[in-house]
């Protein structure tokens, strides 16, 4: 059995054709990309943008890689570690501009597939979670999310932040001691 052929269907699909290992590699992660930006941000249309943007500068990565490097890809940890860098990037120009009149803020948009019981429901507590994440600091936040909505393992948390695993379990343990406090508070 060659190496080739013990790599996961993605890696494997990447190596064979780019597109359509590409295709491929979004259809396996965009869904976790999307709810780690969706509980980071708080809103459903900059999580699309988030997401979007991952995406599109992943392609332009991997178009950019040999054969090698495309084989030794840990696929969900290098689009999360894409993911957070544009979100810190973004978070940082937000941070520089003036806050934006809400009269002209634009009001987010349901999953139409969604019902609306599902929805009132989703909206609910997805409002009260992102208005209680957003009141974590950045590292705590991402931390959390990592963890706990997209069910990573601490080992590669600590890849995609760029921390030490003790790092990770310290923001984790942090996070939810505040989340905990603040949720008891309200």
């Amino acid at each position: 059995m060659s190496e080739i052929d013990c790599l996961d269907p993605v890696r494997k699909a990447l190596l064979d054709d780019l597109d359509e290992g590409f295709a491929e590699l979004y259809g396996a992660h965009r869904g976790v990309v999307f709810s780690t930006a969706l509980r980071l941000c708080g809103r459903w249309a900059d999580a699309e943008d988030l997401t979007a943007e991952t995406f599109l500068r992943a392609y332009r990565a991997v178009a950019g890689y040999d054969a090698a490097r495309i084989a030794e890809l840990r696929p969900r940890a290098w689009l999360l570690t894409i993911l957070m860098n544009i979100w810190r990037n973004c978070a940082r120009a937000k941070s520089r501009k003036p806050p934006p009149d809400l009269r002209e803020e634009p009001v987010d948009t349901v999953d139409p597939r969604e019902g609306v019981e599902e929805a009132a429901v989703r909206h609910e507590t997805g409002d009260e979670l992102a208005g209680l994440l957003a009141l974590l600091p950045e590292e705590q936040r991402a931390a959390v999310v990592l963890r706990h909505v997209v069910d990573l393992p601490v080992s590669e948390i600590a890849e995609v932040l760029r921390v030490p695993q003790g790092t990770v379990k310290s923001h984790v343990s942090r996070g939810l001691k505040r989340l905990r406090a603040l949720g008891g508070a309200r």
